[in-house]
């Protein structure tokens, strides 16, 4: 394993990090980081590998957005809740470091549930809001792994 080899996996893995804990945009470094070897190799077969890493990584980046969202618009929440739910998100990050991005979602969202559809009601959307969440931070984690895994696969093979 070369330098850049080694310098792409860890780049890899700080974008499944990444993706998994939502500071760095972790798809995007997997997919620079192929990139970059790719380039660096420069054979048919690492961009074929990166070819397949971009579209494992697009495909997951769809359906991270497409299955959640039938989801709650099945649940009832609104747009208009995960935005307030991902507005109070980014200052829970700034007063609660890490922590309160989860935090201020869910406090956003409840609040917003709890002014359109009442006391009774709020807690189930939030809960719906919340599953729908984590189901496309698995989604895209299970994209990034596949992503991970193919260009494992062709390193070992260039």
């Amino acid at each position: 394993m070369n330098g850049v080899e080694l310098l792409a996996g860890l780049v890899i893995l700080v974008g499944l990090v990444g993706i998994v804990v939502p500071i760095l945009p972790g798809s995007l470094l997997i997919v620079g980081a192929v990139l970059v070897w790719a380039s660096y190799t420069s054979t048919g077969t690492a961009w074929a590998v990166f070819a397949a890493v971009t579209t494992l990584v697009m495909l997951g980046q769809v359906v991270k957005y497409v299955v959640p969202g039938r989801g709650l618009r099945n649940s009832g929440v609104t747009g208009r809740s995960i935005m307030v739910g991902g507005l109070l998100a980014i200052v829970g990050f700034f007063v609660v470091p890490v922590i309160g991005l989860v935090l201020g979602f869910i406090l956003g969202v409840y609040l917003s549930e709890l002014q359109r559809v009442g006391r009774d009601r709020a807690w189930p959307s939030t809960v719906a809001a919340l599953k729908a969440v984590g189901l496309s931070v698995f989604v895209e984690l299970v994209a990034g792994l596949l992503a991970t895994g193919t260009w494992l696969v062709g390193a070992f093979v260039v």
